[in-house]
């Protein structure tokens, strides 16, 4: 299977990144001989900024342009394109064990200075036994400015056989500076029934259950993955999509919103409870500290310990606002199918399961309402983005769906 069967309805995006593999591989195969390379074609370039809605595989078309890179096939050298799939280069990469694959994904709200200064130095190292030296930033969108300044010289003028790959939702979410230096590739939403069909190539799943989990997802490939596999995010999708039915009055509507967000802490809850007890051993143990919880830690390693807390919290912290913005998605899919149903447009449904709680929803209601409900929905994830309380911002969306 070659790397890029995983980019699903992304046909352009494809050929643009094999084309790019090509000129990698005869740069690096070039230099590998003794030749002097030859000037870069139009395919390849140092950096690189996918783009593309939540659900689009944007870091999986990075990581499949990373694993082509590092491919070591033979069949390179009989014409066949580079991301095979199988060879050692690319399945590395692809498990995220290749020593010259950097994969960086923040479990905080930011990514800051220290850590970007980090990824530049690394990036100025040569590959240590792979053909590039590639750092693959999932989520540049999060970059403070001070990051971005500091990352800003690494990108303007990389070491040779170095590669960025920077993902973020949208152009304007990068830093101009490093948008401007970047090669861009522009991902869009895969169609429902593309990812219906990968669902059930490469996890199994029944037919019938991938199709009603990429429809009622829009072609979100990991959500349709998540509610195929896990029960419980079934559940709880279920559960907002009961909400519209719940703010009737001011009452349902601050309970709703307590809930709302009672499972979005449980969620981080559980993340801390798997994670952070086995972190905080293998430090300890790391610092030399005896076994077991209350034995002493040696001297000078309570700052250590207290950067490990507050890593902890910050990812506790996202994990909450994550499934907050989850379930405020879904919520805004529920009013769009409603909006469809009261103009009568012929779209696809999206929550087939919830048909009845739709249908009585757009008949006692007009289009404004609903328009301006979805407006509530997206003020409030807008909220969330800015550090407001997030009880307060769900109460004051649960409040104006009421209002209409």
């Amino acid at each position: 299977m070659a790397v890029w069967d995983d980019l699903v309805g992304q046909d352009q995006v494809t050929a643009q990144l094999s084309a790019a593999a090509r000129d990698a591989d005869a740069f690096v195969t070039a230099a590998a001989s003794g030749a002097a390379p030859a000037a870069s074609g139009s395919g390849m370039t140092h950096a690189w900024l996918f783009t593309g809605p939540p659900g689009s595989g944007r870091s999986t078309a990075a990581r499949a342009f990373a694993a082509a890179l590092q491919c070591v096939s033979p069949d390179r050298a009989l014409g066949g394109v580079p991301g095979c799939g199988f060879c050692d280069g690319c399945h590395t990469t692809l498990i995220g064990t290749h020593a010259d694959v950097e994969v960086v994904r923040t479990e905080g709200l930011s990514i800051g200075v220290k850590d970007t200064r980090d990824l530049v130095r690394r990036a100025a190292l040569s590959p240590a036994g792979g053909r590039w030296q590639v750092i693959l930033l999932e989520d540049a969108d999060r970059l403070t400015e001070g990051a971005g300044n500091v990352l800003l010289k690494a990108v303007e003028e990389p070491a040779p056989r170095t590669v960025w790959m920077l993902c973020a939702p949208s152009v304007e979410d990068a830093l101009p500076t490093i948008r401007s230096r970047c090669r861009l590739l522009s991902l869009r939403t895969p169609p429902v029934q593309a990812v219906a069909e990968v669902l059930v190539r490469r996890d199994g799943i029944d037919p019938a259950v991938a199709d009603a989990v990429a429809r009622a997802t829009q072609g979100h490939i990991g959500r349709a993955r998540r509610l195929a596999t896990d029960e419980r995010a079934r559940a709880r999708r279920a559960a907002v999509l009961k909400l519209p039915l719940r703010v009737a009055d001011v009452g349902g509507c601050l309970k709703a919103a307590q809930e709302l967000v009672d499972s979005a802490s449980e969620d981080a809850k559980e993340v801390a409870e798997t994670v952070d007890a086995k972190e905080t051993e293998e430090l300890r143990a790391a610092l030399g500290a005896a076994a077991g919880v209350g034995s002493r830690m040696p001297r000078g390693t309570a700052g250590v310990m207290k950067d490990l807390a507050d890593r902890q919290k910050r990812r506790s912290t996202r994990t909450t606002r994550d499934t907050l913005d989850l379930a405020l998605t879904d919520l805004a899919g529920f009013y769009r199918d409603v909006l469809a149903l009261q103009l009568g447009s012929g779209l696809a449904i999206a929550n087939l399961e919830s048909r009845d709680a739709l249908d009585r929803v757009a008949a006692e209601s007009r289009p404004a309402h609903t328009l301006r409900r979805i407006e509530a929905i997206l003020a409030c994830r807008e909220a969330l983005e800015r550090n407001v309380a997030p009880l307060l911002a769900v109460e004051a969306m649960t409040l104006a769906l009421r209002a209409g």
